[in-house]
């Protein structure tokens, strides 16, 4: 009698499904179980709010990678823990802060309906605040 060769783990699993790290077997072609990413957010600077950064990023040269670092993870994600995003009070209610490093800001307008974000002011804490 003849006797057919073993089969490995992984080469018995291949053909019918194979397993997710989880360890469950999975249908070979099946829609994968990761949840979508939500469409990013979209910027949208008004003039005024583009001459202050302007002007800002003249006055400090230095911080001119860590804004763009920061506008670029705002888009992507604006509840991102590094950006230290907060809603603020008294005469700025309905705005939204967000931090370029610990020593200046930039206040936004979060349109969460649209998906928009409007940058108002950029600046040191008393500046913007």
């Amino acid at each position: 009698m003849k006797r057919s060769p073993r089969r490995s783990r992984a080469a018995a699993g291949a053909g019918s499904g194979s397993r997710s790290a989880s360890g469950r077997k999975t249908a070979v072609g099946s829609a994968s179980a990761v949840p979508s990413r939500p469409l990013p957010y979209t910027l949208v600077f008004t003039a005024q709010y583009t001459r202050r950064a302007a002007r800002f990023l003249q006055r400090h040269p230095p911080l001119r990678e860590p804004y763009r670092k920061t506008l670029l993870l705002l888009e992507a994600n604006p509840h991102h823990p590094s950006l230290r995003l907060h809603a603020l009070a008294g005469k700025l209610a309905g705005l939204h802060s967000v931090s370029i490093n610990l020593a200046y800001r930039i206040t936004l307008e979060l349109i969460i309906r649209d998906r928009q974000i409007v940058p108002i002011n950029v600046g040191d804490h008393d500046t913007v605040y």
